[in-house]
């Protein structure tokens, strides 16, 4: 472990982006004791409220236990950590993770699923006019990228009309953690956003109430991009 001065003083997030790097890189194993904050400050070249700042934070994350007389414990992420995490470990030195791709496109296959069902059994026709505003941007869009973010749109839609909470804080996340990677995804996603007619196929099975063909036609859709998606994640790997 070695950290860096900060150039920025007044600014504790860069005392927290460089110890939450530290700590999803490994370099801050968990059970690690932190230096205390006077410590911390000295080395990085912070003031001490900067510090203590940051490693709140980091705590409110579930990435470290902050106890009064006990010091500054690294907790497992994996254990304690939330969604919000995802983005930092989708991304990580400007390479892009494929265990977390493919980790978000298994969940995205199968929370889709729900999702549809859902959206099927509590909206009805109310949602007809919004998913076909969206299907109409989707097929005059002309390249992956935009098909993608009119994809997200059409998907926000049905998201809202499942009327779950938790599953629009879950989607919030996971579309947090997609959107900078969107270019770099999109020649693989193009054999899913290209379907316009598949999308159509959705919304016909949600706005006629019918869960469990909303449930397959999802599954159907989503799955195009996760076949293609952990093809290219092995061969990767493999190669």
């Amino acid at each position: 472990m070695a950290f860096k001065r900060v150039e920025r003083r007044s600014v504790p997030d860069e005392v927290y982006e460089q110890l939450l790097a530290d700590v999803v890189g490994g370099e801050l194993a968990p059970g690690k004791n932190l230096p205390a904050e006077r410590q911390l400050a000295e080395v990085l070249g912070v003031s001490r409220p900067a510090v203590r700042e940051a490693l709140q934070r980091l705590a409110h994350s579930g990435l470290l236990a902050v106890r009064q007389g006990d010091g500054t414990t690294v907790l497992d992420y994996r254990k304690h950590a939330g969604l919000d995490l995802l983005p930092r470990l989708l991304i990580r030195d400007g390479e892009l993770d494929f265990d977390v791709i493919r980790s978000i496109v298994e969940a995205r296959l199968l929370i889709g699923q729900e999702v549809a069902a859902l959206a099927a059994e509590r909206s009805g026709e109310d949602l007809k006019t919004p998913l076909q505003q969206a299907i109409a941007e989707l097929a005059a869009a002309t390249d992956p990228v935009t098909q993608q973010r009119c994809a997200l749109v059409y998907w926000e839609h049905i998201v809202d009309a499942a009327d779950s909470i938790v599953f629009r804080l879950m989607f919030n996340n996971l579309r947090a953690a997609y959107e900078p990677a969107i270019d770099a995804l999109a020649t693989v996603l193009s054999a899913e956003v290209s379907r316009v007619d598949s999308y159509r196929d959705l919304a016909e099975a949600i706005t006629s109430g019918d869960g469990t063909r909303a449930k397959q036609s999802a599954a159907k859709l989503l799955r195009l991009a996760t076949d293609e998606m952990l093809t290219v994640i092995n061969n990767l790997v493999s190669g």
